[in-house]
Parts: structure tokens; C-alpha cells; sequence
């Protein structure tokens, strides 16, 4: 006898057949299992602690065994390990070392062949100054070149005879001097010989009178030439020429004064080469 379904029994039954076709149909769906990934990473790592553990147990074996088994092994071989091992190496220090022992030993080899080819040269040259016949005997001196100062004073002294032009002390020298008024020049430039008032003065030279003046510092005053060399006679009291008269040497030309910028009676003498002026003791004894 067929058993009644009742209604829910029948969609109950649609359902199942339903699910079963849908089950049958269905596209397989591709999935990624990362947790499995990580396991085998996981794996890895601890695959690769192991191995260095292991290694680690190894060495501290072996050395443990080295500094403490002296059956296998020879006291003298196990302190020289041991004193390998407690030495702190540090090998960036020991490359370096090895590497400038390296580069002196390329400098000292050619610091030595080019002292070698020094030799040879200085060898060479010997050979040279030896085979060429030098005189040495007599060394050549440089003369040394006169000063502007000294070759006129040669030049005058070469060319010009002289006297004293007056009897007297001097009283001021040629140069620098102390001066005790303000008017009086520090540079002084001819030599200053004191006499009494109206003593008579004498060429020292021959020449030409080509200044008889009374005006200036110089107050009465006489320039002689003669050549380059001209001479001059300052602070008189009388001139006895005039400009354009020819004078011999030992003449009587002027008298003793003091006239112009002067503080007593003297004669200020004042040689001079080609207008440079000369300290006229360095020609003459006044």
C-alpha cells in the first residue's frame, strides 16, 4: 500500500532533490591554504636554528676536548691552542697590517734602484769633471761694485787736487747733526770751519767762479767749477770775485762771515760731483 506524503514531506523532498542537482553542477572553487605556507617558513627557520645550534655544540666540543683532554693530545700543542684562542683577533686590523707591509716593501725596493741610478749618475758626472781640465788653483773673486758714493769720491779724488781753503776748528761735520735752533738744517751738507771774523779764504782748486751770490741761506756765497767738480764757499763777509772769473788754486776769493742762515762766523765748505753732494773729509784733511 503506497504510503500518503503530506505536504511539508514533499517540499522537504523538492529541497533534497534540489541540493543534490546543485551539488552536481557545481564548478570546484580554487582556495590558497596560507596557513600552510607559514608552517614550511616556520619549518625552515628552525630547520636552520637547529643546524647552527649543533654547530655551536660542535666547536665547544672540540675545543673543551683541545683544553682538557691531554691523552689525545700533547701539552705543548694544547697550550699553544690555548693561547691561539684567548688571543682577540681582529682581522680588519690584521689586513691592513699585511697590506702596508706589502706597499713599504714596493717603496723601499724603489726608493733603492733610484738611489742606484743616483749613484750611477753622480758616477757619470765625476767621470765627466774629471776627464775636462779645470784650473782651480786660482779661484776667480767678483769685484764687488763701488757704492754711487765711492766711485764719485774716486772720481774726484782721480781727477781734482785740493787745499785747505781756510785755518780753523770744525764745527760741524758733514751729515746728520743735532741742531739746537729750529733753522738750522739736520741734514747738513758740506763741513762747517770755524775762524774769527774777516780771515781770508782760499781756492782749494782751480776753476771758474759760476756763482757769486748774496741771497739765500748762504748769505754771501761763491760756487767754483771745475770739471764736474764744483766747490762752494758759504756764510762769508766780503767776496773778492765775481761770477765768470777764472781762479787758481791757493787764491784769496772771500773772507770769513756770517751772513745768511748762520750762528757764527765760519766758512761752510761744500763739495760736490755732478751736483751730488760729498763729504769733503773724505777728500781732503781740514
Amino acid at each position: 500500500m503506497e504510503k500518503i506524503m503530506t505536504v511539508e514531506e514533499k517540499i522537504r523532498r523538492a529541497e533534497e532533490i534540489y541540493a543534490r542537482r546543485k551539488q552536481g553542477t557545481s564548478k570546484p572553487v580554487a582556495t590558497v591554504n596560507v596557513s600552510s605556507e607559514k608552517e614550511k617558513k616556520d619549518i625552515k627557520l628552525l630547520k636552520k636554528m637547529i643546524i647552527q645550534i649543533l654547530v655551536c655544540v660542535a666547536l665547544y666540543l672540540i675545543i673543551y676536548t683541545i683544553q682538557n683532554n691531554k691523552y689525545v693530545f700533547s701539552e705543548d700543542f694544547t697550550n699553544k691552542a690555548n693561547e691561539i684562542l684567548s688571543y682577540d683577533t681582529n682581522f680588519f686590523e690584521l689586513y691592513n697590517n699585511v697590506k702596508n707591509s706589502v706597499i713599504n716593501l714596493f717603496n723601499k725596493d724603489n726608493e733603492n734602484s733610484k738611489e742606484n741610478n743616483n749613484v750611477n749618475a753622480i758616477g757619470g758626472a765625476e767621470e765627466n769633471s774629471n776627464s775636462q781640465e779645470i784650473d782651480v788653483s786660482e779661484p776667480q773673486v767678483e769685484k764687488q761694485e763701488l757704492s754711487q758714493v765711492e766711485q764719485d769720491i774716486k772720481n774726484i779724488k782721480n781727477t781734482t787736487t785740493f787745499v785747505k781753503p781756510v785755518e780753523g776748528v770744525i764745527s760741524s761735520k758733514f751729515g746728520q747733526r743735532d741742531t739746537a735752533t729750529g733753522s738750522v738744517p739736520k741734514n747738513h751738507t758740506g763741513t762747517d770751519i770755524a775762524a774769527n771774523l774777516g780771515t781770508k779764504i782760499v781756492s782749494a782748486t782751480d776753476g771758474e767762479v759760476v756763482l757769486s751770490s748774496e741771497e739765500g741761506d748762504y748769505g754771501k756765497h761763491l760756487k767754483i767749477q771745475i770739471g764736474e767738480v764744483s766747490i762752494i764757499y758759504a756764510h762769508c763777509n766780503n767776496l773778492y770775485v765775481k761770477q765768470g772769473d777764472m781762479v787758481k788754486q791757493g787764491q784769496e776769493i772771500a773772507e770769513v762771515g756770517s751772513t745768511g742762515n748762520s750762528t757764527g762766523p765760519h766758512l761752510h765748505f761744500e763739495i760736490r760731483y755732478q751736483e751730488r753732494k760729498i763729504d769733503p773729509q773724505s777728500i781732503l784733511e781740514l
